[in-house]
């Protein structure tokens, strides 16, 4: 089969002959028409920071987990042979043509839709209603996303569904910032031009924000959200850290008495279907144009690169088998 195996820092090679794997008792074997790049897999395909370390090559297919295609093999109660899927791949070792699956990390998709590629948000979507289920009331909150990636734009979008009085968008790129305006943003600040913290204070008149979002992982951006919150104020800690330890204002959240949690991606797959169901009613399928670019498979090596580089537009960047 086909399937995408990083060698070496910023180096993949497409294998065609990669073994296919065999669904077990409970599982599903999935053939993919439609994988995507997350912002998690930069660090093991630069070899940077918490990844500095790892062996190369990687294991084959690993750590793709965004996967949309048709089910060839059940051995799964309920999942018929021939259904059009979202499906988490076990490992996980997405980046290939065949994955296998289980439930709950399964969704269906309208078996009639002329895009599926579109549904792919539906995965990194159900990370996002996973960690705001983690964090209490949003209702008439004012909140604050730093990091407008595909993850930030979801948080800024979805919180204003969930009743936020205001929200917050901050990011170094201009360009992501005027899609945080389309997803709902009431303030945009461009961290590569001003102190956050200043605008974020003069703009409340130092009261700040009731609930913050991190979701890049950088030591940079993690501090600037630990000064956001108010007194009693909540931080979800949601991009993944880039290294093992990493600078943080402890003292101050300690006497702001700043609420902290977190949230990571693999145990989503109770919110398969849920994010599946608000991507194909009007509650979220405006989340559909962050599938861009889409770029055919053998153009791999090319999308990985851009994704690191943050070229233009470069969001939900879907590989099409």
């Amino acid at each position: 089969m086909r399937a995408i195996q990083i060698v070496e820092p910023r180096k993949i090679a497409m294998l065609d002959d990669a073994p296919r794997p065999e669904p077990m008792e409970g599982e599903v074997l999935v053939r993919c028409s439609h994988v995507a790049i997350c912002g998690s897999n930069m660090g093991q395909y630069t070899g940077k920071g918490l990844w500095g370390d790892i062996d190369y090559p990687n294991p084959v297919g690993w750590s793709g987990h965004e996967n949309i295609g048709t089910i060839v093999e059940s051995r799964c109660d309920d999942w018929e042979e021939g259904a059009l899927v979202l499906a988490l791949p076990e490992g996980p070792y997405g980046f290939a043509e065949y994955i296998v699956s289980r439930p709950p990390s399964i969704a269906r998709l309208p078996q009639d839709t002329a895009d599926p590629a579109a549904f792919i948000v539906a995965q990194p979507l159900s990370t996002v209603l996973r960690a705001l289920k983690r964090t209490g009331a949003l209702i008439n909150q004012s909140c604050a996303v730093v990091g407008q990636g595909p993850m930030g734009l979801m948080f800024t979008h979805i919180l204003r569904l969930m009743g936020a009085s205001t929200v917050v968008a901050i990011d170094p790129l201009d360009w992501r910032l005027e899609w945080s305006k389309r997803y709902g943003a009431d303030t945009i600040v461009d961290a590569s031009k001003e102190d956050v913290v200043q605008v974020v204070n003069k703009w409340t008149n130092g009261k700040m924000l009731d609930f913050v979002v991190e979701a890049v992982g950088s030591a940079d951006a993690l501090k600037t959200a630990a000064y956001l919150p108010r007194h009693g104020g909540r931080l979800l800690v949601f991009g993944v850290p880039h290294h093992e330890s990493q600078a943080f204002p402890w003292y101050h959240v300690f006497r702001e008495e700043i609420q902290i949690n977190t949230s990571v991606g693999p145990q989503c797959g109770a919110f398969f279907q849920t994010a599946m169901g608000m991507v194909i009613d009007d509650r979220a399928s405006v989340l559909t144009e962050l599938v861009r670019p889409r770029m055919p498979w053998d153009k791999a090596p090319e999308a990985f690169e851009m994704y690191a580089e943050r070229a233009k537009d470069s969001l939900k960047l879907t590989l099409e088998l």
